[in-house]
């Protein structure tokens, strides 16, 4: 069973960075986009940055220029670096995999991707 987990997330003043890490195993990594996505309280969860497996990259216009997402197809890992944290970046962050399409690069919506860790949870406050 293809599985995903995340590691990284924590309590930041704003201003502040972190470094999310996702962890892949049981399927071929190499062949899948990756994505990162967050969910705020109350709030529908949203596309943050997905790249291919060739590091095409895209970012929503929110994060635009503090995050930055990155990936490594021998060691089956993906990142998402986030600096300077705003109090609205608050939310579970979640990374998935368009497992059901091999060597695509769908858009960076949540619907496209069938594989998904339990989220790591960021706190942005003073």
């Amino acid at each position: 069973q293809p599985q995903l987990v995340e590691s990284g997330g924590g309590l930041v003043q704003p201003g502040g960075s972190l470094r999310l890490s996702c962890t892949a195993s049981g399927f071929p990594f190499d062949v899948y986009a990756i994505g990162w996505f967050r969910q705020a309280p109350g709030k529908e969860r949203e596309g943050v940055s997905c790249i291919s497996i060739s590091g095409i990259t895209n970012y929503a216009d929110s994060v635009k220029g503090r995050f930055t997402i990155s990936r490594d197809n021998i060691k089956g890992m993906a990142w998402l670096q986030i600096d300077n944290l705003e109090p609205e970046d608050t939310a579970v962050y979640y990374c998935a995999a368009d497992t059901r399409e091999r060597y695509l690069f769908r858009p960076c919506v949540s619907s496209n991707f069938a594989t998904w860790g339990q989220g790591t949870r960021v706190t942005v406050s003073s």
